[in-house]
């Protein structure tokens, strides 16, 4: 075969018509001519996104989270204009296109109701922003870091190393706490109860020595000990300290009540066990029954 028939035959094979859409013929030439704008498409956004509007964004006062919505929204953006112009080189009319999905829609809406879900959910936390990378979230029982935003769902590694997928739908219709989404600054409670025959005012300054001691603990606004009530075997007081690093609270609270049993021990200061009143009482005589 000489290179012109081999070049006739090429022809031929993509230029065969598959379908067509609209009175446009799809040929396989098209359809390949579709795959390669879009894989370049593909290419130029990672590119655009990655290697030149993250660099520009990180030369910028914005915060983490902000420079990762703008990068997804462009690169979006980049593969919606480029799938647009893909259709338009082959030829297609995309009023064509809309009307075929919107039937589409019709009849495939009831399977893909979650995936329609967590795409609307998607973009809620994209341009709302509720939560944002690098936030500490707990969804459930679930605390970690959010470390990328997809489209579907959002990934979140755990304190423990772990990445768990969580559909992004998760994060609108549930209650999802977010440490750090608007002011740094958290509240820690820790609650303490101490005997009856403490020395009240030793208690109440050792706690406060406690608090104001440990580096992690805000002096403004400053720690504060609560008497909340008069409990069964002891007094229940209740340490409240501020902190602006809220993704170390437990590491704070462990040295805070490692720091409390330390400070009460060398005042000789009392945690009362839990107290329990045993009564017995003898048995009752059962009477016996004669035979006679």
């Amino acid at each position: 075969m000489t290179p012109t028939e081999m070049f006739t035959l090429i022809q031929r094979i993509l230029s065969y018509s598959i379908f067509s859409i609209n009175q446009t013929q799809i040929t396989l030439g098209s359809i390949f001519m579709l795959f390669v704008v879009m894989v370049i498409v593909l290419f130029v956004s990672k590119i655009l996104v990655k290697k030149i509007l993250a660099r520009i964004l990180t030369k910028t006062n914005m915060d983490t989270g902000t420079q990762y919505t703008l990068t997804r929204i462009t690169e979006y953006l980049v593969i919606m204009l480029g799938g647009i112009l893909a259709f338009q080189m082959i030829g297609v009319d995309l009023s064509g296109l809309i009307v075929i999905f919107g039937f589409l829609s019709v009849g495939i809406g009831f399977g893909l109701q979650n995936v329609t879900s967590n795409f609307i959910s998607g973009l809620i936390l994209l341009f709302e922003r509720p939560i944002a990378v690098g936030d500490r979230v707990m969804v459930g029982d679930t605390e970690g870091d959010v470390e990328e935003i997809h489209i579907r769902s959002t990934i979140i590694k755990t304190v423990n190393n772990v990445s768990i997928i969580v559909p992004n739908s998760e994060f609108v219709s549930s209650n999802v706490i977010n440490w750090t989404y608007s002011d740094p600054k958290v509240r820690l409670d820790i609650s303490i109860g101490v005997s009856y025959d403490s020395d009240l005012d030793l208690v109440l300054n050792s706690l406060k020595e406690v608090a104001e001691d440990n580096a992690d603990v805000l002096v403004s606004p400053k720690p504060e000990v609560l008497f909340l009530e008069f409990g069964d075997s002891s007094w229940n007081l209740e340490l409240r300290i501020w902190i602006d690093e809220p993704t170390r609270h437990w590491h704070v609270r462990s040295d805070i009540n490692c720091a409390i049993v330390r400070k009460f021990r060398e005042n000789k200061i009392e945690i009362p066990f839990p107290q329990r009143d045993l009564h017995l009482r003898s048995p009752l005589p059962v009477p016996i029954k004669s035979n006679a």
